[in-house]
């Protein structure tokens, strides 16, 4: 299986076929106090980055949908100073990227936009929410897979190796914090491109 294929069947059609429950952007504010904990308990500080990962289909009324989400993310740049980009990466799929230094406007602004995507009739195309840390140990990430309405660690070393040694850390300290996912086949790793890059560069 390629990793296209692979990416397809974890956070897509395969995973919404083995969905224990129905995603729900609500469990996104989760992660408001999951930031404390991450800092206070783990010694990660948020890297000032969360994204939003979808897949695009060709329709005019999803293109519509896409310029509406676009709409929010510039009008709450106006009002918190959460800046956004687009981009696509070398698979295809779609990320809306946010900057801030505040992990709370982060949340709300990713929450805004799937809320958006599912307002407009386009919730199956999300695909996941990840969060982003870092310490002296390297990056985390917290990834919410939407088709499975659950929450999973991701600690990456390089561009294809993890530290699963700190991903179980993770999952002990925020399991009850967060609604985690208890299939760690569904534990996904969402590689960089480039060592030191996010996943959604």
């Amino acid at each position: 299986m390629g990793i296209f294929d692979t990416i397809r069947a974890v956070l897509g059609t395969s995973a919404e076929t083995d969905a224990t429950r129905e995603a729900d952007p609500e469990d996104l504010f989760g992660m408001s106090t999951a930031y404390m904990t991450m800092e206070a308990d783990l010694r990660y500080d948020h890297c000032g980055e969360a994204a939003l990962c979808f897949s695009g289909v060709d329709s005019t009324r999803f293109d519509e949908a896409v310029e509406t989400v676009e709409a929010i993310l510039e009008a709450g740049e106006i009002d918190t100073g959460t800046g956004f980009h687009r981009y696509e990466d070398d698979h295809g799929y779609q990320w809306f990227v946010l900057e801030d230094d505040d992990p709370e406007d982060l949340v709300t602004s990713i929450h805004f936009a799937a809320d958006q995507f599912i307002e407009e009739g386009f919730g199956s195309r999300l695909l996941a929410a990840v969060f982003g840390f870092e310490n002296d140990d390297g990056p985390a990430y917290w990834i919410y897979s939407f088709r499975r309405g659950a929450y999973y660690p991701f600690a990456p070393r390089g561009t294809n190796d993890r530290n699963q040694r700190v991903e179980f850390k993770l999952q002990s300290v925020l399991d009850g914090e967060l609604g985690l996912e208890d299939d760690e086949s569904y534990w996904y790793p969402l590689w960089p491109d480039a060592r030191g890059n996010h996943p959604w560069e």
